[in-house]
C-alpha cells in the first residue's frame, strides 16, 4: 500500500502534529491498564544458540523467559542488521524505510532512490514516535545503526532518553576511540541523546548498554512515575569482533575441540527432542566451511578459540538480560512488562581477520594470535564453520535470504503472553510495531508531524500471545524479501530463493559467496532445511510464486542486478 492509500484511511487514530506533544488523554487508555515494552535484540546470534533452542551456551535468564513465555520457530528478519531494524521500528518493508540496502554497501545504482537513503527516512514513523505521542516514555540504549547525523539520531525519531552506538558495530571494550582508529575511518560513533559523547575506553560494551538501560529505567522509579515505557535494547553481541571478558571465555575452554561438524549434529538432536523441528528434520549440508577432519591442528586450535569466544559474548548477554530484568522486579514493574526478544539476522559467515584489508591490522597494532584471541586488541570473526552449525538446520548465514540468513531466534514473555508454547507461524519483524501499538490501545495514524506515512504491513500479535489464535497472516500472504540483489519470497509454506553468482566485477557482497542464477523452490514444512529443490516438480507452483516476487519487486521499487551492472559498466 502506497502513500496516497495512507492518507485515505478514515480510521486512525489521529496523532498529534508533533512527535514531542502527547496525545490526548482521551486517545488512549489510562496509564495503569498498558503495559510496558521491552524489546532486546541480539546481533548476529545462530537459531540454536541459546538453550530454550537447542543449544549448550550457558543462557538462563533467556532461558527462563523462553520457556515462560511463547517460542517462535517461524519468526523472519530481513538478511542484515540494518534493513532488519527499520522494518522492526517502522513495520514496513526495508525498502520503503530507507534501508533497502546497507547505508555502508549502497552502490551507484541505488544511491538517491527513495527507499535508499540509507537511514530510517520520514515515509515512515517509528514505533517510538508513535508510543511517545500515546503517552509512553520512550528509552533506548544499544546498536542503532539507522543513521549517523543529529537528525536521524534515536532522540531525533521519538527516544525521550538514549544512549546509542551510531553504527553497525563496534570495538567491545572501547579500543576503537582512539586516534588511530579515527584516522583509519574505523572510530565508533556514540550519542546519549543529541550529545556525541566518548565511549569509555575499557568497559564492555554489553554491560554499558545494560547500566544505561538499568539507569533510565530508575530515573524513573525512583520519582514514583507511573507512566508505562517502551525500552529497546539493542546489544552488540555477539557481533564481530570476537571478544568477551576473560572470566566468560575462560568457562568454555575446550567446549568445542571436536569441532563444527560435532555441534551441528548436537544441536540438531536437542532441537528434535525440544519439539523446535520436526523429527525427521534434516539440516543443510555445509556450503562455505572446509571440513572440520580436513583441518590441521593448528587451525582446529583457532577455530576452537573463536567459538569459545562466541559462546562467552552470548553468555555475557545473557547476564546482562538478567541484570535489566532484575531491576524490573526490583521495582515492581515486571509482571505488567510485554518482553520481545528477537536476533536481528542470521550469524555472520564471513571470514573475518580485521577492521579493513591492506596494513591496517599492522597500523592499528592487531594482535590475532591465538593466545591473545578475545581481548581488546584482537579481530575475528568466528567463520562460516560455527555459523553455519549456528543456523542448524537452515541453510546459509547472514546476508542470504535462505532460511539460515532470515529464520532467526525469537519469543515472547511477560504480560499478555500464554506461556509455555511453541508457535509454528509464519511471522515477520514487521509484525512488532503494530503488535505494540495495539498491545497499548493505540492506532497507527494517516499522517505523523505534519506528512502522510506508509501504513503498517506487519500484522498484529494480540491474539497470537493471547493463545487466542495460532497464526497472523492467510496462506496466500507472499512475503518478499531482497538484499544485495539476493531474493526470496515466502507464501505458505512455499518459498522461492534466487541467489545471483559471484561475480568480480559485482557489487561487493555478490565478488564472492554461494550462487547460480537459478530460482529454486522449497517446502519448508517438509524440508525447514532447504534441502530438495522442488523447482522442477512443482513448475505451476514455481510460475505463482515467481509472479508474486514480480509484484513484490515493483510494489517496493526494488532495484534490479541488471541495473546495477549497467552502472558498474560506465566506470572508466
Amino acid at each position: 500500500m502506497g502513500l496516497l492509500a495512507a492518507t485515505s484511511l478514515s480510521t486512525l487514530w489521529a496523532a498529534p502534529a508533533l512527535a514531542q506533544t502527547a496525545a490526548p488523554a482521551t486517545q488512549a487508555p489510562q496509564a495503569q491498564s498498558r503495559p510496558n515494552f521491552l524489546v532486546i535484540v541480539a546481533d548476529d546470534l545462530g537459531w540454536s544458540d541459546l538453550g530454550a533452542f537447542g543449544g549448550e551456551i550457558r543462557t538462563p535468564n533467556l532461558d527462563a523467559l523462553a520457556l515462560k513465555g511463547v517460542r517462535f520457530t517461524g519468526f523472519h528478519t530481513a538478511p542484515t542488521c540494518s534493513p532488519t531494524r527499520s522494518e522492526l521500528l517502522s513495520g514496513v518493508d526495508n525498502h520503503e524505510a530507507g534501508l533497502g540496502s546497507m547505508a555502508e554497501l549502497l552502490d551507484a545504482s541505488q544511491r538517491g532512490h527513495d527507499g535508499y537513503e540509507g537511514f530510517l527516512n520520514n515515509r515512515v514513523a517509528s514505533i517510538a514516535e508513535l508510543l511517545k505521542a500515546g503517552g509512553y516514555h520512550t528509552l533506548m540504549a544499544g546498536k542503532w545503526h539507522l543513521g549517523l547525523t543529529e537528525q536521524t539520531s534515536p532522540a531525533a525519531r521519538g527516544f525521550d532518553q538514549s544512549y546509542a552506538l551510531l553504527q553497525g558495530l563496534s570495538n567491545h571494550f572501547g579500543a576503537d576511540q582512539t586516534a588511530a582508529w579515527g584516522k583509519a575511518g574505523e572510530r565508533s560513533t556514540w550519542r546519549e541523546g543529541l550529545k556525541e559523547v566518548h565511549y569509555p575506553q575499557g568497559k564492555y560494551v554489553d554491560d554499558q548498554f545494560a547500566d544505561k538501560l538499568i539507569g533510565f529505567l530508575d530515573q524513573s522509579a525512583k520519582t514514583g512515575d507511573t507512566t508505562p515505557f517502551f525500552a529497546y535494547l539493542t546489544f552488540t553481541g555477539p557481533h564481530w569482533p570476537m571478544q568477551a571478558p576473560p572470566e566468560d571465555i575462560a568457562r568454555y575452554k575446550g567446549r568445542y575441540d571436536a569441532g563444527y561438524d560435532v555441534l551441528k549434529a548436537q544441536r540438531l538432536a536437542r532441537q528434535k527432542e525440544l519439539g523446535l523441528v520436526p523429527q525427521d528434520a534434516v539440516a543443510h549440508a555445509h556450503e562455505l566451511a572446509k571440513p572440520w577432519d580436513s583441518l590441521t591442528p593448528e587451525e582446529k586450535a583457532f577455530e576452537s578459540r573463536k567459538m569459545e569466544i562466541y559462546a562467552a559474548m552470548v553468555d555475557r548477554l545473557d547476564q546482562n538480560v538478567g541484570r535489566v530484568i532484575a531491576e524490573l522486579k526490583r521495582t515492581g514493574r515486571y509482571d505488567n512488562t510485554t518482553i520481545i526478544f528477537l536476533a536481528d539476522n542470521g550469524p555472520e559467515g564471513n571470514v573475518i581477520t580485521g577492521p579493513k584489508g591492506g596494513n591496517f591490522n599492522q597500523l592499528l597494532k592487531i594482535d590475532n594470535s591465538l593466545g591473545n584471541l578475545g581481548k581488546a586488541n584482537s579481530y575475528v570473526g568466528y567463520g562460516p564453520g560455527w555459523a553455519e552449525a549456528n543456523a542448524v538446520p537452515s541453510r546459509l548465514v547472514k546476508s542470504y535470504p535462505t532460511e539460515g540468513g532470515i529464520r532467526t531466534t525469537a519469543f515472547a514473555s511477560g504480560a499478555g503472553v500464554q506461556g509455555g508454547r511453541i508457535n509454528t507461524a509464519n511471522l515477520s519483524v514487521t509484525d512488532i510495531a503494530p503488535t505494540l501499538l495495539q498491545l497499548a490501545g493505540l492506532t497507527q495514524p494517516a499522517s505523523f508531524n505534519g506528512h502522510p506515512i506508509l501504513p503498517h504491513e506487519g500484522h498484529s500479535w494480540s491474539q497470537l500471545l493471547a493463545g487466542q489464535s495460532e497464526t497472523v497472516r492467510s496462506p496466500e500472504e507472499a512475503l518478499g524479501y531482497e538484499l544485495f540483489y539476493r531474493r526470496g519470497l515466502r507464501k505458505g509454506d512455499w518459498k522461492i530463493v534466487y541467489l545471483p553468482a559471484a561475480e568480480a566485477d559485482a557489487p561487493v557482497y555478490l565478488k564472492k559467496g554461494v550462487g547460480d542464477n537459478q530460482w529454486r523452490l522449497y517446502n519448508l514444512a517438509r524440508d525447514p532445511g532447504e534441502t530438495t529443490d522442488l523447482s522442477a516438480s512443482e513448475p505451476a507452483r514455481l510460475k505463482e510464486l515467481l509472479a508474486d516476487w514480480d509484484s513484490y519487486a515493483k510494489a517496493k521499487q526494488v532495484i534490479p542486478l541488471d541495473t546495477a551492472k549497467q552502472q558498474a559498466a560506465k566506470k572508466p
